[in-house]
């Protein structure tokens, strides 16, 4: 029997809570594109569940990346291998802010329907389906275009994202 100590438990936990410095931009846009279709089922069946399915996997993505997110397992595990694998490898941080912002989009969105302000919440919501749009079918994340002015203006530390760093 293998004993475990909490040095092994901690290394586990930190495994699991933490987001990879690089992320695959086709399984990104894949993500990007199961937001806009739950978002426009949401929308379709003002179903709250979807909602909550929506901030879980936010949260999930900002807080472990890919690992504790049933729409990234399900791209990273099962689509991106069915369809061949592809890679091509983007900075971690950026994407990361990228799903805080849908995080806060969407837990928004459940605030203006708790408090019944549904036209609000519904704007939230088409403003964050286009610009998840922009993500799955050109690649642009507005996310990590904001992020990037961020570290040029000096809001976030160069040392954030090294592979961030770009003469633009």
């Amino acid at each position: 029997m293998v004993k475990k100590n909490r040095f092994t438990n901690i290394t586990i936990l930190i495994n699991i809570f933490s987001f990879p410095d690089t992320v695959n931009e086709y399984a990104a846009r894949l993500v990007a594109a199961f937001v806009v279709i739950l978002s426009f089922i949401y929308l379709f069946t003002q179903n709250i569940g979807i909602l909550f399915f929506l901030i879980y996997g936010f949260l999930a993505r900002v807080l472990a990346g890919p690992t504790l997110s049933p729409i990234a397992l399900l791209v990273t595990k099962l689509i991106i291998p069915i369809i061949g694998n592809p890679q091509l490898l983007c900075p971690g941080p950026p994407k990361r802010f990228a799903q805080m912002i849908g995080f806060i989009f969407t837990s928004s969105t459940l605030y203006f329907v708790y408090i019944s302000q549904i036209y609000i919440a519904n704007l939230l919501l088409y403003i964050l389906i286009f610009f998840a749009l922009l993500e799955s079918i050109f690649g642009f994340c507005a996310g990590c275009w904001v992020f990037r002015k961020m570290m040029n203006f000096g809001l976030i530390p160069q040392n954030t994202c090294k592979k961030c760093e770009s003469p633009e």
